[in-house]
């Protein structure tokens, strides 16, 4: 054989492979690639999903086939059902308010130059954990109006058009001519006549809390026809130094305080006493007995209780709103990006105003987006259990009760394993058609 006989034989075309073999290699390959992913999934999320559904089907040791008692308990457990009920609310109320506020935020923000700066500051709170923005918000909703953000706005807002008492602790002294009037009203204990000079001294202010308008207290000077007298605290410091009863000269007038006399369970007149203390009354007061009304002494407003049974679930609903509506508004802001700016102006050119043109023209075109966001903060408030569990306080915590944290409480504080896998199942149930939902939407949405 020639050389180049050789050469040409060793040129010869190979036979090119099968396409069914070269799909096969490439199904393995992508196959080996998928593995690590699909040991996770399996291991995290359908192996979890399938023993809690196993286990929910036997009761509280384990051993034991319970059948759907543990799912029946879901229906007639107290705690479950309030559980349930504030889902509901949360379902309906947290993702609405948070899509709303995102749309508003977005749209009021399109055209003005600090619009960015303002949607990072309202973004922000995404940054934060749900436990810290737990805590955060443990502390706005306190009792304290002098530790609760939320409590201090409300009280300075109350107190700007409803004036507060200056004497909450005020109350008569040893062998006071005043006594108990019922009702937290004090009154004197002999009635007063015309030219009568009277002293009415109580104690139990502390100094720092006397009204900014109180000075030294003075003596009262009779007059004719007319009760005079002084209302002042009866307290000198030191052992032994003032007189009971006696006005002396280090001592303060109850400025402000409201006198009533009263005749026959009537007030025929009234006065309010001045900064030094002093008071004047009318002739009409002659015979009556002299009453300091319980409103002297009331308590000053503490605002509301925003942890308590009734507010409780609005409260974390607020802080749950406050952390995603950074969220719904970013969303909403990408999408009115997108809207084409030639129907808006076309609109505005047929005579539209704004409302017109937000109501009918940028609602329906942001539609799907908006539709996004609520579905994805649905899903969300389904889970939601870290703002219960931190900002709710253990007197309150089962009026907000929710389902995930029923679950925690169920499965690690009751020990009541068979029910906590049963809610964790119907959690999933309640999940899944709001996301087979969002998932047609987008595929519906990327066909388009």
């Amino acid at each position: 054989m020639t050389s180049a006989t050789a050469a040409g034989a060793s040129a010869a075309p190979v036979a090119p492979k099968s396409r069914k073999s070269v799909t096969g290699t490439r199904k393995a390959v992508a196959a080996l690639f998928l593995l690590p992913a699909l040991v996770l999934l399996g291991a995290l999320v359908v192996y979890p999903i399938g023993y809690s559904l196993i286990r929910s089907f036997y009761d509280q040791s384990g051993d034991g086939f319970a059948g759907f008692d543990n799912y029946q308990a879901l229906f007639t457990d107290d705690g479950i059902r309030t559980a349930l009920k504030n889902n509901v609310i949360w379902v309906v109320f947290a993702p609405t308010v948070a899509t709303a506020l995102g749309l508003i935020f977005a749209v009021l923000t399109e055209r003005v130059r600090w619009g960015t700066a303002f949607k990072l500051v309202v973004f922000m709170p995404m940054a934060i954990s749900m436990l810290a923005a737990g805590i955060i918000f443990r502390l706005v909703y306190d009792q304290d109006p002098d530790k609760g953000v939320a409590n201090a706005v409300w009280v300075g807002v109350h107190d700007t058009f409803a004036e507060s008492s200056a004497f909450p602790k005020a109350h008569p002294g040893r062998d006071s001519p005043l006594e108990p009037a019922g009702g937290g009203a004090f009154i004197t204990r002999q009635p007063v006549t015309a030219g009568q000079v009277v002293t009415l001294p109580l104690v139990g202010v502390a100094p720092d809390l006397m009204p900014d308008g109180a000075k030294k207290a003075a003596p009262a000077e009779p007059a004719d026809g007319k009760i005079t007298g002084t209302t002042w605290q009866d307290f000198t410091r030191g052992k032994g130094v003032g007189t009971l009863n006696g006005v002396d000269a280090a001592e303060l007038g109850y400025a402000g305080m409201k006198i009533e006399a009263v005749k026959d369970g009537e007030v025929v007149a009234s006065a309010t006493a001045a900064g030094d203390g002093t008071f004047t009354l009318p002739a009409a007061a002659d015979g009556a007995r002299l009453r300091l009304p319980a409103d002297n002494f009331a308590e000053p407003y503490n605002g509301l209780n925003w942890l308590g049974p009734s507010l409780v679930t609005p409260a974390i609903i607020g802080s749950y709103v406050w952390m995603w509506a950074g969220f719904a508004m970013v969303l909403i802001a990408a999408g009115l990006a997108g809207v084409p700016r030639e129907l808006l102006e076309a609109a505005r050119v047929d005579g539209a105003n704004e409302w017109q043109v937000f109501r009918r023209v940028t609602v329906p075109l942001l539609a799907p987006v908006l539709a996004v966001v609520a579905v994805t903060l649905m899903i969300n408030v389904l889970k939601v259990f870290d703002l219960v569990f931190i900002i709710a306080p253990g007197s309150s915590q089962d009026d907000a009760n929710v389902l995930a944290l029923e679950l925690y409480r169920k499965g690690f504080a009751s020990d009541q394993p068979g029910i906590a896998s049963a809610i964790a199942v119907f959690l999933l149930l309640l999940v899944i058609p709001v996301m087979w939902f969002n998932v047609r939407r987008l595929r519906r949405e990327v066909r388009r």
